[in-house]
């Protein structure tokens, strides 16, 4: 099960890394769902480029494309950046307790 978890966060992480998709990631949070090709006008690059950005973030399960008549509408999905959230409230707890194992050494340094 962590394996996966590790897996699934490294994908996240992965799909997000590059500043081309954060942008796409935050246009479609503002925007809702929109047309590749209208995704395609906000960046300086060529129709297929924003395509294999997009795949990428459908793969990591960051955006998903559904299709309405022969429209296919590309959605941002939150649910995935709980993983990274959850990661870091981790990571977090483990500085919080090396904290406090710190702030009792320093107390007990004192205390003599």
């Amino acid at each position: 099960m962590v394996e996966r978890e590790d897996q699934t966060l490294s994908a996240i992480l992965k799909a997000a890394a590059d500043p081309t998709r954060r942008a796409i990631l935050t246009l479609l949070a503002q925007q809702g769902p929109m047309r590749v090709t209208d995704i395609a006008r906000h960046f300086e690059m060529s129709l297929n480029s924003v395509s294999k950005h997009i795949k990428v973030l459908e793969n990591a399960g960051l955006a998903s494309r559904r299709t309405e008549w022969r429209e296919h509408l590309i959605e941002v999905q939150m649910t995935p950046l709980k993983t990274i959230d959850t990661w870091f409230a981790d990571l977090r707890s483990i500085w919080a307790l090396r904290l406090d194992a710190l702030e009792a050494a320093l107390k007990e340094d004192n205390d003599d």
